[in-house]
């Protein structure tokens, strides 16, 4: 923590440049008034890693808490990372009014259509916010960026940045990143017509748009293809070509070119395989096989695992229903098998999602009070996030429950399968980005459909342990085949590639 946030401002030669909402570190004000830093994982912070501290590497995020505020204010930060003191407000209507409200709920296909959204003056006042948001992450990469410095913007909560930071300074390399699907069209078209066009304008700002899969990439070719036919051209040609969007914001030249490229997050092995056997793991699996129990017979029972957060599109709800139809169609399963479900809170401060994670607990209590006996609690359900527990049940897991709605990825799906020890059975939605991948060793489901969730269920726990093992071992090596830093890199590199396509085509 030897740099400040001055002096980095003071620098502005960085080569790379990451903005993201949430950044690599995160700060809490202590009781006796000191700042303590946390770090955080994840493909972005490996890759910056895999790069070098000789890059020039600048991390821009955003200040969340009170904390990041605070250490923001005393010029505290870490070398290579930038938060930005965005005021609590404009940073609430940004992120739980439009981002995590309406985006998100877009791209997820969450609404309850007969009654919203409803796109009134307070959306408008909090679209502004999202735009004041997305302004200041723009405003901050030029400042901060070198003369034809790398730019990977990540994710939904800054759709606009690539336009801002485009007109502010075009000798950059733009590149955007999107970790959820992308809207079908006509879902798509629910936003106000003028919000859509500024989405999508704004995301053509980059040099070149990754996705998570194809269908996500395509939904979103489809999306732009609608905005304006004479100012923005799609080019989608035989599979092996690439996928590119030529548009003019003036209906005239020059043409620019907005490249598309897919990067299928995986899991990271090494740190999987490593972090699963440490001592903190092995005490969590010990209790949780407490919490199971054995079965009648005195042998071992059977897991189906899940491991969410309460998020609506996770679909943990209907998860727990299939779980209790097996339990009515194949009572033989009964005190035989537990559903260890882990499914922690996420964004407590809107009341949707609140009502949600009661409702999963209620459903939980209700299965346990049904069914349970003296001996045996059908449903072990937790909701205290404990990464350590969580990958002792991972470990454990002879069946792996994965059934969103609509998943970007869903790295869990990758995650069991690479620390499962005997080896696990993956149910799978085909409404995962995952399921791209791993959709022909996995049992796949219809996410809404409970009766053929449980069907599935049934199958994956009757699976010989041969199979298991071998099908494990296949969504394994197809899990692992793209780990995080070369994720990230790749993403770099392509940069790089289509830009100088870029140059070729101006200069031709």
């Amino acid at each position: 923590m030897a740099s400040t946030q001055d002096a980095q401002v003071a620098q502005g030669a960085a080569k790379v440049l990451v903005a993201s909402n949430r950044g690599p570190v995160s700060y809490e004000v202590r009781e006796d008034g000191s700042l303590h830093s946390r770090r955080g994982g994840g493909g972005v912070v490996s890759g910056l890693s895999a790069i070098g501290p000789d890059a020039g590497a600048l991390w821009v995020c955003s200040a969340l808490s009170d904390g990041d505020r605070e250490a923001v204010r005393r010029g505290v930060g870490e070398e290579g990372v930038r938060m930005l003191p965005i005021p609590a407000d404009v940073h609430a209507d940004a992120y739980n009014g439009i981002a995590n409200s309406v985006l998100w709920f877009v791209h997820h296909m969450l609404y309850q259509t007969p009654l919203e959204p409803v796109f009134d003056a307070e959306f408008r006042r909090q679209w502004g916010a999202y735009e004041t948001y997305n302004r200041a992450f723009a405003e901050a990469l030029a400042g901060q960026a070198a003369p034809g410095a790398a730019v990977l913007v990540q994710d939904y909560h800054l759709c606009l940045v690539p336009g801002m930071l485009r007109e502010l300074r075009p000798d950059l390399r733009i590149g955007h990143f999107s970790h959820t699907p992308w809207a079908p069209s006509p879902y798509f078209r629910m936003l106000p017509d003028d919000i859509r066009a500024q989405l999508v304008w704004g995301m053509l700002g980059a040099d070149r748009l990754g996705f998570l899969t194809w269908r996500w990439a395509f939904e979103f070719m489809a999306c732009a293809n609608e905005i304006d036919a004479e100012r923005i051209s799609v080019y989608s040609p035989v599979p092996s070509k690439p996928k590119h969007i030529r548009h003019t914001p003036t209906g005239g030249p020059p043409l620019s070119t907005t490249w598309i490229g897919v990067h299928g997050l995986g899991a990271d092995a090494e740190f999987l395989r490593t972090r699963s056997h440490q001592a903190d793991v092995e005490e969590r699996m010990a209790a949780l096989r407490g919490e199971i129990g054995v079965g009648p017979d005195g042998s071992a029972r059977r897991t189906i695992v899940r491991v969410d957060r309460t998020e609506l599109s996770k679909n943990i709800v209907r998860g727990l229903l299939a779980y209790r139809q097996l339990l009515d169609d194949h009572p033989e399963w009964r005190e035989r098998v537990v559903h260890v479900a882990f499914a922690y809170p996420s964004r407590q401060d809107l009341a949707v999602y609140r009502e949600y994670t009661a409702q999963v607990q209620r459903l939980a209590q209700e299965i346990n009070s049904q069914y349970g006996t003296p001996g045996w609690t059908p449903v072990v359900l937790h909701v205290k996030d404990d990464f350590a527990r969580s990958l002792a049940a991972y470990r454990l897991a002879d069946v792996a429950l994965v059934n969103p709605i609509r998943d970007g990825m869903n790295l869990v799906a990758k995650e069991v399968p690479v620390v499962s020890d005997e080896g696990c059975a993956l149910v799978l939605s085909r409404e995962a980005g995952a399921f791209e991948e791993l959709g022909e060793d996995a049992i796949a489901v219809n996410p809404y459909d409970v009766v053929d969730t449980a069907r599935a269920l049934h199958e994956a726990l009757s699976m010989g342990p041969e199979e298991r093992a071998e099908r494990s071992k296949r969504l394994a090596a197809a899990a692992t085949a793209l780990p995080p830093a070369q994720w990230f890199l790749d993403q770099l590199h392509a940069l790089d590639e289509e830009n100088e396509e870029n140059e070729e085509n101006e200069q031709g």
